[in-house]
C-alpha cells in the first residue's frame, strides 16, 4: 500500500449526523483523532457547537456544530451549504441520525396496536433522513470528483429478528422496552439503500458502506444486560468505543477497495 498511514484522515472533512448521541459522540471524536475536520449534526445547536469546541480543543482540528432536521430536505441543503462554506470539499459522511421518537408509550407499543402516524414518524428520521442527507452530500461529492466514503449506521435489528425472551423484565431509562418493528424495518432499508447507492457511485469513486452495531450498553438496567449477553457468543454488550474503529476503518483509505459491505459489529450475535 502506498500510504504508509492509511488510516490517517488529516486534511479531510466530515460530516456526522446525530453527532452528540451515545455513539455519535465517539464517532466524532474518533474521526478527529484521526485528523478529521468534523461538522457535527444535531438537531440540538447548543450540543452541537460544544461537542465542536471540544473536539477543536482536545484534537487541535476544524470542527464546527450546525443543526439541522435531518428530515427536512431545506435543512438538510442548508447545512452541506454551511459545511462547503466553512472546509470546501466534504469527503466523509458518516450518515448516523435515527429516531427513537419523543413518545416512547407510541414507539414501544404492541405491533397490533402501532399508529401509522408513530411509524412515519420514526421512518422520516431513520430512512427518509438516511436519503435526504446521502443525497444531498453525495451530490457534493460528484460535483468535486474527488470520490468519497459514505458510511451509514443500520442495527443488528435490520440484519436479524429480535429475540422477544430478552425483553421479559427488561428495562431502559425506567420503562418496559421492546425493539418495535418499524425500528428494525428502518434498519433493514438502510443496508439496502447502501448497496443501491454503491453501485449506483462507484464510478464516480465514491465508496458506500454500512456499519452495524450490536447492542450497546447504555442505561438498559442489568436484567437486560444480562439476557442480552447470553445470546451473544462473546457474553456481554458492546462498549462505545468499539465501534469506533471500524467507522475510521471504513472513512480512511485502509478500505478504498471496499463498498457496498455491511460491516456487523456484534460480539458474534448474529452468528447463532
Amino acid at each position: 500500500m502506498d500510504n504508509v498511514f492509511p488510516y490517517s484522515l488529516k486534511g479531510k472533512t466530515a460530516i456526522v449526523t446525530g453527532g452528540t448521541g451515545i455513539l455519535g459522540r465517539r464517532f466524532c471524536h474518533a474521526l478527529a483523532e484521526f485528523g478529521a475536520n468534523v461538522t457535527v449534526v444535531d438537531l440540538d445547536a447548543g450540543s452541537a457547537e460544544a461537542l465542536a469546541l471540544e473536539l477543536a480543543q482536545v484534537h487541535g482540528v476544524g470542527a464546527i456544530g450546525a443543526q439541522c432536521n435531518v428530515a427536512s430536505a431545506d435543512d438538510v441543503s442548508r447545512m452541506v451549504r454551511t459545511v462547503v462554506e466553512r472546509f470546501g470539499d466534504i469527503h466523509i459522511l458518516h450518515n448516523n441520525a435515527a429516531s427513537k421518537s419523543d413518545d416512547l408509550g407510541a414507539f414501544f407499543a404492541p405491533f397490533e396496536e402501532y399508529s401509522l402516524s408513530e411509524w412515519r414518524k420514526v421512518m422520516g428520521v431513520n430512512l427518509d433522513g438516511m436519503f435526504l442527507v446521502a443525497q444531498a452530500v453525495g451530490r457534493q461529492m460528484v460535483r468535486q470528483g474527488k470520490g468519497g466514503s459514505i458510511i451509514q449506521t443500520a442495527s443488528i435489528y435490520g440484519v436479524v429478528a429480535p429475540d422477544q425472551r430478552i425483553y421479559r423484565g427488561s428495562h431502559y431509562l425506567g420503562r418496559e422496552i421492546n425493539t418495535p418493528a418499524v425500528y428494525a424495518a428502518s434498519k433493514a432499508a438502510v443496508i439496502g439503500l447502501t448497496r443501491y447507492l454503491a453501485t449506483y457511485w462507484a464510478d464516480k469513486g465514491i465508496r458506500v458502506n454500512t456499519l452495524t452495531p450490536g447492542g450497546v450498553e447504555s442505561g438498559q438496567n442489568e436484567i437486560f444486560q444480562k439476557n442480552y449477553a447470553a445470546r451473544v457468543p462473546m457474553a456481554r454488550m458492546a462498549k462505545g468505543d468499539e465501534m469506533a474503529g471500524t467507522l475510521v476503518y471504513l472513512a480512511s483509505d485502509a478500505s478504498a477497495y471496499m463498498t457496498g459491505q455491511n460491516i456487523v459489529v456484534d460480539g458474534g450475535l448474529s452468528v447463532w
